[in-house]
């Protein structure tokens, strides 16, 4: 990893360090050749793991298709028309249920309909095709919101579910769900003051590990870390499991987070968006997913890839600078912790093959999709 350690340095950024970024330098991230090397033996990989009829993995989940599709677009180094991603936009076209709105499938499972919807948005969108897709966005921007638990559901403000969106309408609500709600709410255009994004911003404020006048749950103030945690519906959930049962948070949840509350509108300078970056120093680390205990840090290592990336890019952070005072190019780390772990054959996957990255397709989505944030920049 690439790293500046010096007090002349850390003492020049001032208010910037403290919030963990430093100032725009003329080149970050990556070298090129490494960067597009990475993503172009992804892309032959995913070439040869494709489906006749356009889709991965279809039989772990629909929505594989939709994760790959979008990391491809992102990196630029394919576009609509290329024929592998042509085949994947038919297959989810196929998915497009014009009486719910969904795109999920004509007969989905109910668990699968936040998810699947909210992946498949985001791979339409990254597609660039308003012309084609904007009512099928526009329908499923719309189902996303019947998704949310608010006064529809006979849940009021104070209810520990206001906000959050579940796997369905049925299922309690969790951090995971609702990021990729709002992503796939701000990737179909729905502005952040619109009321979907203001009633999800008291559900993820109640996720984080910070007292304050937008967190009134019971548990807020024991931790105070500024971490995320999984849920904070039914007391509140976390899944970096501790004997003692303390609702400690972690990386993947911590960036979610925090990248949710900027989507939603609020501020850099708002405290919970402070604390949070302030954890992000203290625990700035590609080795892991940060907070998990030491058994369970590979777990979800590339979802908290591609979370932390789209996280930093949105709070416009080229640098971190860490709690001691070395200056992380994150770009460049993210995209080096990559290229180490790719595999021979272009692919990743995870050997802790909890929550389905066991499956080289999804992880290799989920790495190009991290990559897509990692573009050299002024090299």
């Amino acid at each position: 990893m690439r790293s500046v350690a010096s007090v002349s340095v850390v003492a020049a950024l001032g208010m910037a360090a403290w919030l963990g970024s430093a100032p725009r330098s003329e080149a970050v991230g990556p070298k090129p050749e490494e960067w597009t090397q990475a993503v172009d033996r992804a892309i032959r990989f995913l070439q040869t793991t494709q489906a006749e009829d356009g889709s991965w993995s279809k039989g772990k989940s629909p929505g594989v298709t939709g994760i790959v599709v979008t990391g491809l677009l992102r990196t630029g180094r394919v576009t609509a028309d290329d024929p592998m991603v042509a085949k994947g936009l038919r297959y989810i076209e196929s998915l497009i249920n014009v009486k719910e709105g969904h795109i999920a499938g004509q007969d989905p499972r109910p668990q699968l309909l936040n998810y699947v919807t909210s992946v498949n948005v985001m791979a339409l969108q990254a597609a660039n095709r308003d012309d084609k897709y904007r009512k099928v966005v526009g329908d499923a921007a719309a189902f996303l919101k019947k998704l949310q638990w608010d006064e529809d559901e006979n849940i009021s403000r104070n209810h520990d579910f206001f906000g959050g969106a579940g796997y369905d309408s049925k299922s309690r609500p969790d951090l995971s769900n609702t990021q990729m709600f709002l992503d796939a709410l701000k990737a179909a255009g729905v502005p952040p003051d619109d009321p979907a994004f203001k009633r999800a911003l008291v559900f993820v404020s109640r996720c984080q590990n910070f007292q304050s006048e937008h967190n009134d749950q019971p548990w807020a103030g024991k931790i105070n870390d500024g971490s995320f945690i999984y849920s904070a519906a039914g007391g509140g959930q976390t899944k970096a499991e501790m004997p003692d049962g303390s609702l400690v948070g972690y990386g993947s949840m911590t960036y979610a987070g925090i990248k949710s509350m900027i989507y939603c509108g609020v501020g850099k300078d708002d405290p919970r968006i402070k604390k949070g970056i302030e954890w992000i120093r203290k625990n700035y680390t590609l080795d892991a997913n940060p907070g998990m205990p030491s058994a369970m840090s590979q777990h979800g290592l590339y979802y908290y890839y591609h979370t932390m990336a789209k996280c930093l890019d949105a709070l416009g952070m080229d640098t971190i600078t860490d709690a001691a005072g070395n200056v992380h190019d994150w770009r460049a780390d993210l995209t080096a912790a990559l290229v180490k772990r790719q595999r021979p054959d272009g692919s990743w996957v995870n050997d802790k093959d909890r929550w389905m990255e066991g499956d080289p397709n999804l992880v290799t989505g989920y790495a190009l999709m991290a990559l897509s944030y990692c573009k050299p920049k002024g090299n």
